[in-house]
């Protein structure tokens, strides 16, 4: 299978009629870990739930192409059977349905046409994974996201990256109220699946997470648009010198 790509060509999108994104571009190919960093409002949720298909966000203009093909016109479970993977910044509670069964069943989705397995076999699967992010066996019988902590969250979406195995991974805010300790065993499950099968776009506001995951580039967006990248040193700079720093430089 050859190495997967997300090209984002001219993306300009709107809410509401406010315009967020106006002119992104960036190609994220397997084998990397890009690191898209900027303050808030900046537009870097929004890009993230436009890739994803959010109905909310209106694309004005330009191309969204995974592995060639333009995504924009798919459903987001189309989006998602293409091998594109979202990690929220916040995961919603759903009552009723076991970490276990809502994992099983989106397994079943994306590959149960090519390679099904039996419920013990998931199940061995998911302990597996499980015990790589240091998670109890009982997490699996818990409700999905009910009550769960904010490292317990994060990691239940590495989890599901582990097992769905997507094309392009963004993970948007996964850092975001994590302690130390978690910090590191999330940034391990993401490290573990790294290969030239898997593109990782990870959104970020500090470069806390950087340290751990080790892009191999950096990109700093603002007003909509990436105003800047460069590599891990990039990421540095920025949490020495803030953002005012950058504005400066660009309103020079």
């Amino acid at each position: 299978m050859s190495r997967p790509t997300l090209e984002i060509k001219d993306l300009h999108v709107s809410i509401e009629g406010s315009e967020i994104i106006k002119g992104l571009s960036l190609t994220v190919k397997g084998g990397e870990v890009h690191a898209l960093m900027g303050p808030n409002g900046s537009g870097k949720s929004t890009l993230a739930n436009t890739l994803m298909g959010h109905p909310r966000y209106d694309v004005e203009d330009g191309q969204v192409l995974l592995d060639g093909e333009d995504i924009l016109e798919m459903e987001p479970d189309e989006r998602a059977k293409r091998g594109l993977f979202l990690a929220f910044q916040y995961p919603v509670e759903i009552p009723g349905v076991t970490v276990a069964n809502f994992l099983r069943a989106a397994y079943n989705a994306l590959h149960g046409d090519e390679k099904p397995l039996s419920v013990l076999e998931f199940h061995q699967l998911l302990q597996q994974h499980m015990k790589e992010l240091e998670m109890d066996e009982e997490f699996a019988g818990r409700y999905l996201n009910e009550g769960f902590s904010g490292g317990e969250k994060k990691r239940h979406e590495i989890l599901q990256m582990a097992l769905l195995k997507p094309r392009i991974a963004i993970m948007d805010e996964t850092d975001s109220g994590l302690d130390i300790d978690a910090l590191k065993i999330v940034a391990d499950g993401v490290n573990r699946q790294r290969s030239d099968e898997l593109g990782v776009l990870v959104i970020t506001h500090y470069s806390r997470i950087l340290e751990y995951l080790k892009p191999d580039y950096v990109h700093i967006m603002m007003d909509g648009r990436i105003v800047r990248s460069g590599g891990p040193e990039l990421a540095k700079e920025l949490e020495e010198k803030g953002y005012d720093w950058l504005r400066e430089e660009i309103n020079a």
